[in-house]
């Protein structure tokens, strides 16, 4: 019998040139800055077949629908990138490759995790997120200081309300409260506080790093996520490190996650085989290093697929297959 062909991985790369999420201008260079840091090249030296579909382009804005809400800062313009990015999200995800999209700022997510999250519904399965940031990013238009939409995110990912037409006529998945991971967290707002309280979200602040370690810590995350038969979509923050060795980003807050810290978390993350997408978002060159922190978030994606100093046997549910 002839041998039983053995598809190579597949990563779909899409850079998400988003700033206006933010307050602080600049993260729309982040895409191409990974780029110059390598991560195609990485994640090709690891096997993947890297496909590089360049930066998402977005229609003509229009505020045909009314008025938007109130305190939502740019939210015409947000919600053509959302709206965009999440069919677009759909379709790679779809097409059986692993979707990386690189921000960009934090709004982004709205889009990429609605849309693999409607193409994982359809497969029956359920999608959990790992939000690893300094920030919890649980305000809406009724509780943000700020109308900056990036710290909306994570809340529009449980349907939390106050941004109901912010994708038009596309499907809105939200994933329910108990799949939502908040790790890293070390700055949130008092409702932001008092709204994961209320909605039982599972948080691993610094103080929990500090008291557990991150490796106790993930691998409760990730033997949740294997309980439930779930996948996994990684939403990586750079300002999830700490600013001393990232110090290009927009939000930097002190007491982030150490070099090491951080990559036993992606190392570990890879060893569960659950993960199926990725956010890269935040990084603003403009406020970097030399290239500092764009290298090292291409380091930290390197772990995340496989990368590693010696080899480990590779658990068998890590297998990158075609979605299914």
């Amino acid at each position: 019998m002839p041998e039983p062909e053995i598809k190579t991985p597949r990563i779909a790369l899409l850079g998400v040139p988003l700033e206006i999420g933010a307050s602080q201008r600049g993260t729309l260079m982040g895409p191409d800055a990974l780029r110059t840091a390598g991560i195609g090249r990485v994640l090709g030296q690891l096997g993947f077949a890297v496909e590089d579909h360049g930066n998402l382009a977005i229609p003509a804005v229009s505020s045909a629908e009314g008025a938007p809400p109130a305190h939502a800062k740019h939210y015409d313009e947000i919600k053509t990138w959302i709206r965009a990015l999440s069919e677009r999200a759909y379709l790679l995800a779809r097409s059986g490759a692993i979707p990386v999209f690189m921000g960009g700022d934090h709004s982004l997510s709205m889009g990429s995790v609605n849309g693999v999250a409607r193409y994982w519904k359809e497969q029956g399965r359920p999608l959990f997120v790992l939000w690893l940031d300094a920030h919890a990013d649980y305000n809406m238009p009724g509780t943000t200081a700020t109308g900056n939409m990036h710290g909306m995110s994570a809340a529009f990912l449980t349907g939390e309300p106050g941004l109901d037409g912010l994708l038009g006529d596309q499907p809105r998945v939200s994933i329910p409260a108990d799949q939502l991971d908040l790790f890293g967290i070390r700055s949130i707002d008092p409702p932001e506080k008092q709204m994961v309280r209320d909605r039982g979200i599972a948080i691993a602040d610094m103080r929990a790093i500090d008291e557990f370690g991150v490796g106790v810590l993930i691998r409760r995350v990730i033997e949740r996520v294997k309980a439930q038969g779930g996948v996994l979509h990684v939403s990586f923050d750079v300002d999830f490190l700490d600013p001393a060795i990232a110090p290009g980003v927009g939000t930097t807050v002190p007491g982030g996650a150490t070099y090491r810290e951080a990559h036993l978390v992606m190392e570990l993350l890879h060893d569960s085989g659950l993960v199926r997408s990725v956010d890269i978002v935040e990084l603003n060159p403009f406020l970097d290093d030399r290239g500092a922190t764009a290298r090292i978030a291409v380091e930290l994606v390197g772990s995340l697929f496989g990368l590693q100093i010696t080899d480990r046997p590779t658990p068998s549910n890590a297998v990158f297959p075609d979605n299914g």
